[in-house]
């Protein structure tokens, strides 16, 4: 049990307030280790979230896929390239195939895998969006983001917790972002860019770094690792705390003639 904050909350409030003041200090003192007992980065936690996390992505993904109906060729490719992307071990690799087609079978249950997912999470918010991000980023693998996946994408959101105008900016953005991985410039085109970052091409230059700091500190690798990201999804994150970097740069280029 900790008792630390009850001690020096009830001290402190004596020395401020008097004998009443031994009362509230207490109580705020009792807020602050409950606050240290949920401590988010606890390691059992850190694992459970590691697990629930990747086990979710790929079950998830496989029944984004099934949403019209069947899995194409294309789509099979694109949860390919998403472990790719990651690099994955043999194992985890055979893992992630067991989870994406465990989200194709018919009797799978998306709100009862949302639910464990945002429980253990909790108020992750972070690790939320980049759990949607991935996902987005599989649908638009190949270029579209159909209907019947759209569909079934705004309602894990709902489910989540995330407003509908928070998605349709996060599919601007990973759109964006799509884009700009099938062209070989050497940075994204403004459109790109200022989509990229969520900022209006009207943005002052404030707004346009107040994006940039916001969105980079969102995605910081070892940030959302810390919080329970699975390592293997740490290179995703560096790839696209580039792809923002690269978006403000180019902005800051174009402002500047």
């Amino acid at each position: 049990m900790r008792w630390t904050g009850k001690l020096l909350g009830g001290v402190f409030g004596y020395m401020t307030f008097g004998t009443i003041g031994v009362l509230l200090g207490v109580y705020i003192g009792h807020k602050f280790d409950t606050g240290m007992a949920r401590n988010p980065f606890d390691p059992e936690r850190q694992q459970r979230i590691k697990k629930t996390f990747f086990k979710s992505t790929f079950a998830i993904m496989g029944h984004i896929a099934k949403a019209d109906g069947q899995v194409s060729q294309e789509e099979i490719q694109m949860a390919q390239q998403v472990m790719a992307q990651m690099e994955l071990s043999p194992e985890m690799k055979k893992e992630a195939i067991a989870q994406f087609n465990r989200g194709k079978l018919k009797d799978f249950d998306l709100d009862l895998e949302l639910d464990e997912f945002k429980q253990v999470c909790q108020r992750q918010t972070n690790l939320v969006r980049m759990f949607i991000e991935v996902q987005l980023q599989a649908a638009f693998a190949d270029g579209v983001l159909d209907a019947a996946e759209d569909k079934v994408l705004l309602h894990i959101c709902g489910r989540l917790g995330i407003p509908q105008f928070a998605y349709e900016q996060l599919k601007r953005m990973l759109g964006a972002s799509q884009r700009r991985g099938t062209h070989q410039q050497s940075r994204s085109t403004p459109e790109e860019a200022y989509a990229i970052l969520g900022v209006d091409q009207l943005a002052t230059n404030a707004e346009v770094k107040k994006a940039y700091r916001r969105l980079i500190s969102q995605h910081h690798p070892d940030k959302l690792v810390s919080k329970g990201l699975p390592d293997e999804m740490m290179k995703i994150a560096k790839e696209k705390t580039q792809q923002i970097t690269e978006a403000y740069d180019t902005i800051q280029s174009l402002r500047k003639k």
